[in-house]
């Protein structure tokens, strides 16, 4: 192969040619690759057996996850400057490890709950197709060592999942919730591009390492701070930190179920992700913008969501899914305090965001697998519906309760404890004191409607009949889980659960459970990241 080469700025002939390194870059590659290969399959494949494009899907997602082995001591890069081999496009670091493990492992259990959904009620080809390409894009964002490759890596996630949310056709609510999405999204990513154009301005680079080492002149300073401020505005929106979160409550109740708990995790995770990239190796220098301003963030965010979901009603149509909803932005805010404490601390912070993330990507995903079995037979969705669960189903019940008590941060649900304490000392080393104490207050308002829901699976309902029948029909085209209209309160009795649960359902249920247990047991598997050097 003949190599490129140009003249660099010092006279000397460089090589154009970047070595690649398919083993680094092999995570998010296998995700895009088995998305066109079942997109294309599609075509071929007869309606009666779409049913193998999701096992593809899910034999694809494990071979992204066990392409993370080999990379697992961390520091490997690729596309790499030759005149500067420190200056990479993307770096498999332990973080990006850590991200790409959340990412692929959360589209994995997102799959799962999928595969009885693409069968009856969306077109599986197209599903399948836009989830892998945005589990792609969301592994390929922490890896980024550019604000080019950032932004790109930011639309490939983001693109595909507004079409996941509006692919229920026919469906207004669904495609009223993909265009608010989409609208707030693009208006966000529009701010952020005019932020890195002010920060390419004044740097010279889109570099995150030469940003950051970047001698901004004085009378580009204003230029740069206001960069700065706008760059981490569509990361915001992401995160669903307040007052970028208002789409989150509408769109995940017009989402399919797997969807919305794909970007209750993943959607999170790009946006903590990209936040951290640009404010801990891009924007060292100008903490005194960013650091305050997520403090800020974090303390508003972490209110809204739990007054919101306080006032969330037993009898509402899909009132599980708002709770859960806004339950994400309150947790968002968690998120954000150990970032918030990196720009007031030189001791890094971030291990406690990871470590966060992880335990709160478990749990939630667990929570989501447990309401979608029961919207089987509750259309409704109300929190209502659940009054009397361990009756029915034991197990099921059992498996709620100990992913709300982790989210309460209460044992034995020891892992969400363990959690909230690291991030709760991330705002106490950092000196944010006042942070600490907004934040040790919205843990006991968040305990309130954790264990609301939590009392209801184990009381029986009022005026319960001794036989409860088995199943409950579905609820018609008019009804107001369809129309948004307000519904009745529910009857003194509640229909049960079938007393076999779907095998994909039971299989990510499981599988939460057990990673649940396995954390509390030993949290140190994921309470380690707040003790390491992730970069």
């Amino acid at each position: 192969m003949t190599l490129a080469t140009a003249i660099a700025a010092d006279g000397q002939v460089a090589s154009l040619v970047q070595n690649v390194d398919w083993v680094t870059i092999a995570p998010p590659v296998i995700a895009a690759v088995t998305g066109l290969l079942i997109l294309v399959a599609d075509l071929f494949v007869p309606e009666h057996r779409k049913g193998l494009l999701g096992l593809g899907a899910v034999a694809g997602l494990l071979a992204g996850l066990a392409a993370l082995i080999p990379l697992r001591d961390g520091g490997h890069r690729t596309f790499c400057l030759n005149t500067d081999p420190t200056t990479c496009s993307y770096v498999a670091d332990r973080f990006t490890i850590a991200i790409q493990l959340l990412v692929l492992g959360g589209a994995l259990l997102t799959a799962l709950l999928s595969l009885r959904e693409t069968r009856h009620r969306l077109p599986a080809g197209e599903f399948w197709f836009l989830l892998l390409s945005s589990a792609a894009g969301a592994a390929l964002l922490p890896a980024s060592r550019d604000l080019a490759t950032v932004v790109v890596a930011l639309e490939v996630a983001s693109l595909p999942a507004f079409a996941l949310v509006g692919l229920r056709r026919g469906d207004r609510r669904s495609s009223e919730a993909a265009l608010k999405f989409f609208l707030t999204s693009v208006t966000a990513t529009a701010v952020t591009l005019l932020g890195i154009s002010f920060v390419y301005a004044s740097t010279g680079s889109l570099h995150l390492s030469r940003i950051a080492g970047a001698d901004v002149p004085g009378e580009l300073d204003t230029l740069m701070r206001t960069g700065v401020a706008l760059t981490l505005v569509g990361f915001a929106f992401k995160t669903a930190a307040v007052p970028f979160h208002f789409w989150v409550p509408d769109t995940y109740v017009g989402a399919p179920l797997p969807v919305a708990a794909y970007l209750s995790v993943v959607g999170k995770a790009v946006g903590f992700s990209g936040l951290v990239l640009v404010t801990v190796i891009a924007f060292p220098r100008h903490a005194g913008v960013w650091g305050p301003a997520i403090a800020v963030l974090a303390a508003v965010t972490m209110t809204a969501g739990n007054v919101a979901a306080v006032r969330q009603r037993a009898d509402r149509a899909l009132g599980a899914v708002r709770l859960l909803a806004w339950s994400s932005v309150a947790q968002a805010g968690f998120l954000l305090v150990p970032i918030a404490a990196a720009g007031y601390s030189s001791d890094d912070q971030i291990g406690a965001t990871v470590a966060y993330a992880l335990m709160y990507a478990v749990v939630n995903l667990g929570a989501f697998a447990v309401v979608a079995v029961v919207a089987r037979v509750h259309r409704l969705n109300r929190l209502a519906d659940y009054r009397g669960l361990y009756a029915t189903s034991p197990l099921t019940a059992l498996a709620l309760g100990f992913f709300l008590l982790c989210l309460a941060g209460l044992p034995p649900g020891i892992i969400g404890l363990f959690a909230k304490v690291t991030v709760f000392s991330s705002a106490v080393d950092a000196g944010l004191g006042w942070l600490a104490v907004v934040m040790a207050v919205n843990v006991a308002i968040g305990l309130y409607y954790y264990l609301r829901w939590t009392a209801l699976l184990f009381v029986a309902p009022e005026g319960a009949p001794a036989k409860v029948p088995a199943t409950a029909p579905a609820a018609p085209a008019d009804s107001p889980a369809t129309t948004g209209d307000p519904v009745p309160a529910p009857g003194p009795a509640a229909a049960a659960l079938p007393k076999a649960v779907p095998a994909p359902y039971a299989v990510a249920i499981a599988l939460t459970a057990a990673a649940g247990v396995l954390l509390s047991g030993y949290p140190q598997l994921v309470l380690r990241f707040a003790a390491t050097q992730l970069f």
